[in-house]
Parts: C-alpha cells; sequence; structure tokens
C-alpha cells in the first residue's frame, strides 16, 4: 500500500526562497480556476518514469470521453 504524497509549504525548508519561484506546487497552484495544465510528451514520459520507479505517485488524471 502507497502512501499519499502531501505537499505541505508550510513544512517546506525551501518556503519563501528563490525555490519557491520555480516550483511545481507554486506554479499549480498560482493557477486561475479553470486553466489547465499543460504536460508535454516528453514531459510526461519522464513523470512515467519517474512513478514507475517509485520516486513520484502515479498521474491520476484520466481525460473523460464522449
Amino acid at each position: 500500500m502507497s502512501l499519499p504524497l502531501v505537499i505541505d509549504c508550510d513544512q517546506c525548508v525551501m518556503q519563501h526562497t528563490e525555490a519557491c519561484d520555480d516550483c511545481v506546487v507554486t506554479y499549480i497552484c498560482s493557477r486561475e480556476p479553470g486553466d489547465a495544465v499543460v504536460v508535454d510528451v516528453q514531459e510526461l514520459r519522464a513523470l512515467r518514469m519517474l512513478s514507475d520507479s517509485g520516486l513520484v505517485p502515479e498521474l491520476r488524471h484520466r481525460r473523460r470521453t464522449g
């Protein structure tokens, strides 16, 4: 059983540093509601490799059909 990934900026040692400007969490959370996050094919492959290695959770997004 895998544990959930919890990202809490208050627990991050890099909070309020220049690293926040390039953080994927900051990027996603700063988006306007309804704005898509676009992941290109190379990025998706990299995410899958990391997931298959157990380094990040599996991408759970599934496109709606119909």
